[in-house]
């Protein structure tokens, strides 16, 4: 039997928020990803096949919605209302996290796909000038994924 087989209110959010990836997912979607590789490259370690079991599942429980990607020809994921209103919840649990259990980074938890998510998450592209602009990063210590560029364009940044 799949869940907790109770009515209590936390159980039934536990069915659908707790299997693994999942509060990522919601948490990356908040932040603006909208397409499947947005979700790949801030979730570098999520497989594609988990990725697309985790989207198809929020997206029967009504917490996302799949629609057509305009100009792209591909699908956007959006939040519902039901998403939007998780965004409290993410927040207090990512401040718990980083209160409690983040005292230490392990170096197999640091990423570079996920920084340079973040990085082109938060970048204030107003800032920049208003000519293309590439910014070249290199993690010398990698042997993989070691050579990543920022490319801002007319406000739109893209890793």
């Amino acid at each position: 039997m799949k869940g907790y087989g109770s009515y209590c209110p936390i159980a039934k959010a536990a069915e659908i928020l707790t299997e693994r990836w999942t509060l990522l997912v919601i948490r990356d979607l908040l932040l603006g990803a909208r397409h499947f590789n947005d979700l790949r490259l801030s979730i570098p370690l999520v497989p594609p096949a988990t990725l697309s079991k985790r989207l198809k599942a929020l997206q029967d429980a009504g917490v996302i919605e799949r629609v057509a990607s305009t100009g792209r020809g591909s699908w956007e994921y959006r939040l519902t209302e039901a998403g939007e209103e998780l965004k409290p919840f993410l927040d207090l649990a990512g401040a718990w996290g980083q209160r409690w259990v983040r005292s230490q980074l392990l170096r197999q938890e640091l990423h570079p796909g996920t920084l340079m998510w973040d990085i082109h998450r938060f970048i204030k592209a107003e800032c920049l000038p208003a000519k293309q602009t590439v910014i070249y990063f290199e993690f010398a210590d990698l042997r993989r994924m070691k050579r990543w560029w920022l490319v801002i364009e007319q406000g739109e940044v893209d890793v």
